[in-house]
């Protein structure tokens, strides 16, 4: 054996499964918390199918294919469907599926809290965000500082809140309009600008141009923006939210776009979602969110990889 080798043998599948137990435990509360924190805000926990006849036609998000079916990739739809029909506030964890994502922070299979509110906008999701990442690390009995890799994460309020177009001014080095014109916003967004976010706290990221934002309501004072925002946790993006569009003929034109935009890329069009937009012209002014339930218990757990947080990942199976 040659100098510095080691004599540790690989864990086996079992110990692997074993040494996630203290973080499989701190997951089960935090889920617990986040239940309380909306049963608690007035609620209801609703569950929806995950086997859909279609997709949200979207540029970058990917179904799973079941039969003549598709695995759903967030609850939206559905969702959306029981806010038109007079549910004012809605909630669920569930699993969803994405074909191809994997990686630190990705999963194919992963867990997502998403929920709605009618008479509310993208504005209000952003204070209940503080609301409920506020409850649950007292709930864990952490107060108003999360330690992540190294660095401490003040959750105190108020929490930055910074629009697209200023952090590329501050971040990227070349502006909003110049990244677009070029192709490259998400090269800017992943490289540059994403790492600097969330810190000394968390941060909004907020105000989307309007091309990325396929299901949000346009900005009536900036048309060329959406009423959308991340949410950004030292670095790790954990949610996404906007003001719902509520216009099923915008809407319709804006699926149409993206379903071509995926032919010309060589990707599957997606049938239109004809129900969602049948019920659409019922839905109330509102907002919704979905976040990343195991990205959550990443940042509390101090994990830098997702793998560490969910009993299993596809390669264990």
């Amino acid at each position: 054996m040659s100098p510095g080798s080691s004599n540790k043998s690989p864990l086996s599948a079992g110990e692997r499964l074993a040494a996630k137990k203290p973080f499989l435990l701190l997951r089960s509360k935090i889920i617990q918390a986040l239940r309380d924190f909306f049963l608690a805000s007035g609620y209801l926990e609703i569950e929806t199918p995950v086997l859909i006849p279609a997709p949200a036609p979207e540029l970058h998000i990917d179904a799973v294919q079941a039969g003549d079916r598709f695995l759903h990739t967030s609850p939206e739809l559905c969702m959306k469907r029981l806010l038109a029909a007079g549910y004012e506030k809605i909630f669920q964890v569930c699993r969803c599926f994405r074909e191809g994502e994997r990686g630190s922070g990705h999963l194919p299979e992963f867990t997502l809290l998403e929920w709605y509110r009618a008479g509310s906008d993208y504005r209000d999701l952003m204070d209940e965000c503080e609301d409920m990442i506020l409850h649950l690390a007292k709930a864990l009995g952490w107060g108003e500082t999360l330690r992540y890799q190294g660095r401490e994460i003040e959750l105190s309020r108020p929490w930055s809140r910074l629009s697209v177009k200023e952090a590329f001014e501050r971040f990227a080095g070349v502006t909003l309009e110049d990244a677009l014109g070029a192709g490259s916003f998400d090269e800017m967004m992943g490289t540059r600008i994403e790492p600097c976010l969330g810190f000394p706290g968390p941060t909004f990221l907020y105000d989307y141009p309007c091309s990325l934002a396929a299901l949000a309501r346009t900005k009536a004072s900036e048309p060329e923006f959406a009423e959308r925002f991340e949410l950004y946790v030292a670095g790790v993006e954990l949610a996404n939210a906007f003001s719902e569009l509520t216009d099923a003929k915008e809407q319709s034109t804006r699926f149409e776009r993206e379903r071509a935009s995926r032919h010309r890329l060589g990707k599957a069009a997606y049938p239109m979602p004809a129900k969602f937009l049948d019920a659409l012209s019922s839905m109330p002014e509102s907002a919704g969110i979905a976040l990343g339930v195991d990205r959550l218990v990443m940042l509390f757990c101090d994990r830098k990889e997702i793998d560490s947080v969910v009993s299993f990942t596809p390669e264990e199976l």
